[in-house]
């Protein structure tokens, strides 16, 4: 459930108000890169992925049915963590299973099952024998795999090219940055998805056009909101690929 107004433990200063943008932003309670919609306080530059703002006190996950994953506003204990499903480090808000160990970030936590936008559907698997398209190994992280069983994509893949593309747009002077700013920053497709094979130009297009749409939606994702759509772009990155 969304709420156009909220109070928050984390900024009691100010209330939030649900907003909406297509420029990343740094979530000030996961320390994570986010898009779309979340809560922001305009006076103070804070902002909250929805999946942080209202997080539940406990959750449980399909790929750890004998965990029961508790929300913290900081990582538990002395010894640095790291997210069980992208692999990144945990620097702020967290679900952590106390008798597992596991944890998650809470955007990673809420990853969708399934993610289906018309023309391709991605399904989260835990682990999956194909190479991903990233990085070409097998194993490593969670990963979206298409029901075609042609795209693989990593969660820790796409998370790494949020950081080598975005770090500038949100580690500092970054927030408030235009549009055309955050369309350049996007990760660039060209030698990232495409995969050897001897097809037809039109086949290698309608491949990579694909392949487009698969990490259009793992992106959004993986940034809090699937419902954020950012076509045109890759669209764009596609045809100077």
């Amino acid at each position: 459930m969304k709420y156009n107004e909220i109070s928050h433990f984390s900024h009691p200063q100010h209330l939030l108000n649900f907003d909406f943008t297509k420029v990343p932003f740094k979530c000030d309670g996961c320390k994570e890169v986010g898009i779309g919609s979340h809560y922001r306080c305009s006076y103070c530059d804070f902002d909250l992925h929805v999946h942080c703002a209202i997080p539940s006190l406990s959750i449980y996950h399909p790929f750890y049915t004998k965990c029961s994953f508790q929300f913290f506003s900081r990582p538990p204990g002395d010894t640095p963590r790291y997210c069980n499903a992208c692999e990144k480090d945990i620097t702020g808000f967290v679900y952590h299973c106390k008798s597992c160990g596991f944890d998650l970030h809470p955007c990673c936590a809420k990853l969708p099952m399934v993610l289906d936008d018309g023309e391709v559907k991605l399904h989260l698997y835990r682990k999956v024998r194909a190479a991903c398209h990233r990085c070409g190994r097998k194993g490593r992280s969670w990963s979206y795999r298409s029901g075609c069983k042609q795209y693989n994509l990593h969660v820790a893949c796409v998370r790494e090219m949020l950081v080598e593309n975005w770090h500038e747009l949100y580690s500092g002077n970054g927030k408030g940055s235009s549009t055309r700013n955050l369309e350049t920053r996007l990760p660039s497709l060209k030698n990232t998805l495409q995969t050897p094979h001897k097809r037809s130009r039109g086949k290698v297009k309608k491949c990579c056009e694909m392949a487009g749409l698969a990490l259009q939606s793992v992106i959004s994702a993986v940034l809090g909101d699937p419902t954020v759509l950012i076509a045109g772009v890759i669209g764009t990155l596609m045809s100077r690929a």
